[in-house]
């Protein structure tokens, strides 16, 4: 995805996973200094979806975007890591519609319970890729490998 003058994404217009499901998916920076991963998934049906966040706000920012109306550089989900250029991160997210959880390579960044909180999109650009996107700001990026599964042994909602 080469940088747009604000967002660059993609949606997926086939069919979307249910939650509980696990979703991965290889992303890098290779020219910017914003999120190079905003992955949108669905998490209560097309209309209860919510963005993680990877290197957003200057670079350095994780989290979900929103929980309680708060974006991920503002809510308990906010974290700080070192994105290096050109290199591939692993990015992995559980999504349960009362918990989500993320990973970077082998280390959990998000671990947050959402049951009877308000979850949604940040108003904006973003709102294009949803209910299942990937997306940078003002970065160019690649991404491989989008893949996701249903959680074996959970029972999926279908909203």
């Amino acid at each position: 995805m080469t940088r747009g003058v604000d967002l660059t994404g993609m949606r997926w217009e086939g069919a979307l996973p249910v939650s509980p499901y696990e979703i991965r998916l290889e992303a890098r920076k290779m020219l910017g200094d914003d999120f190079f991963c905003g992955l949108t998934v669905p998490v209560r049906g097309k209309v209860g979806c919510v963005t993680l966040i990877v290197g957003g706000w200057g670079g350095a920012t994780v989290g979900i975007s929103s929980i309680g109306g708060l974006d991920a550089s503002e809510n308990e989900t906010t974290s700080y890591e070192k994105f290096e250029k050109e290199r591939w991160y692993a990015i992995r997210m559980v999504v349960r519609e009362d918990k989500l959880e993320a990973w970077i390579d082998d280390k959990q960044v998000v671990s947050v319970e959402t049951a009877g909180r308000e979850i949604g999109l940040r108003p904006g650009l973003i709102e294009l890729v949803s209910p299942l996107g990937v997306a940078s700001y003002q970065t160019d990026a690649e991404l491989r490998g989008l893949e996701w599964r249903p959680l074996e042994g959970e029972t999926g909602v279908n909203r």
